[in-house]
């Protein structure tokens, strides 16, 4: 699989697993990357889906907070997608410069 469509993969939720297993003989520092951010967005998007789903069930009138939450996720995963279509090994706005560092196990083969 070529690099740039396994970057793009990535952050397409369950998709990451196609570009982390099918792409794994062919794994660059930019698909690896864009591995790291994509599993990152996609672990914390469930964990705020949890806490949110817990917080409305308590107080069902913050059922708006979910919506603008879930906009956010869809904005950075839209920029975390241009990025890798064009190259670029940019961090995600607010949350990437966590995953960086964050889950080594993509840095072996």
């Amino acid at each position: 699989m070529d690099s740039k469509v396994q970057s793009i993969l990535s952050y397409l939720g369950i998709l990451w697993l196609v570009a982390y297993f099918v792409g794994k003989d062919n794994r660059d520092q930019f698909s690896r990357f864009h591995l790291k951010q994509g599993l990152g967005l996609i672990v914390t998007s469930i964990i705020f889906s949890i806490a949110i789903g817990i917080i409305v069930s308590i107080i069902p009138s913050l059922a708006f907070v979910g919506n603008i939450v879930g906009l956010l996720f869809l904005v950075l995963m839209i920029i975390g997608i241009i990025n890798a279509a064009n190259n670029k090994m940019a961090v995600l706005p607010v949350i990437g410069n966590y995953f960086n560092s964050s889950f080594s196990f993509l840095d072996r083969d």
